[in-house]
């Protein structure tokens, strides 16, 4: 079966249910005074929905609606090349040198524009130690913050450990990770400032009370 859209004297049914150039509902006419109508306009009837009963049809520009669904094909295909998903495998107690040297495929596959997986791969003993992966991802991820971000958290895949990192796309995303990498030195320091001056603070009234209770004893020994 022919899956062609069909225009004009191929719609070959005795009735339809008519849309007009402007997404009017026309109502279900004769094919022939549905015909008539696309004629005086200078367009096509083109059979949206052959499946309804009785099929839905309107009154189109149909080159201008092949144009424009090409176009979003193509768009369409595009995202989807441009979706890389790049893989890296670490082991949960590596060692600086080969750390470094993975950290350095991982941020030239973001700056390349590709995702990239991340997994730990447990053997032996290993596997009752799930933290030590996580904080190695944990790791990875806040020292490609500048490149690329954590789109999917670390998860534990029988015996793997996964994460995905995703490319910044564009200035903001950029700024919001070097405000986020900043965030939490800044917020290292306020409390060391607010702590002195809490202490002003409590000390205040350790200072007011004895000068407040002297005048006790002094009236107790004059009574004397």
């Amino acid at each position: 079966m022919s899956t062609e859209t069909r225009i004009n004297d191929r719609i070959r049914v005795p009735e339809v249910r008519l849309v007009g150039p402007a997404g009017e509902q026309v109502g279900i006419v004769r094919v022939e005074e549905a015909l008539r109508l696309a004629i005086e306009a200078d367009l096509d009837l083109v059979e949206v929905a052959p499946d309804a009963r009785p099929p839905v049809c309107k009154i189109m520009d149909y080159g201008k609606f092949r144009y424009e669904a090409a176009q979003k094909a193509r768009e369409s295909r595009k995202h989807q090349q441009n979706t890389v998903i790049k893989e890296q495998k670490l082991r949960p107690k590596i060692d600086d040198h080969d750390y470094e040297t993975k950290k350095g495929h991982v941020v030239r596959f973001l700056e390349a524009g590709a995702k990239v997986k991340v997994t730990i791969m447990f053997r032996g003993r290993e596997q009752s130690r799930p933290e030590l992966g996580h904080r190695l991802l944990q790791r990875l991820g806040a020292d490609v913050s500048e490149h690329g971000f954590v789109e999917t958290i670390p998860r534990l895949d029988g015996r793997n450990m996964t994460m995905i990192l995703a490319p910044h796309r564009g200035a903001k995303t950029r700024a919001k990770a070097a405000q986020d990498a900043v965030a939490p030195a800044r917020g290292a320091s306020s409390p060391a400032q607010a702590a002195p001056a809490q202490d002003n603070v409590e000390a205040a009234p350790s200072e007011i009370a004895p000068a407040e209770t002297s005048p006790a004893p002094e009236n107790n020994s004059t009574a004397e």
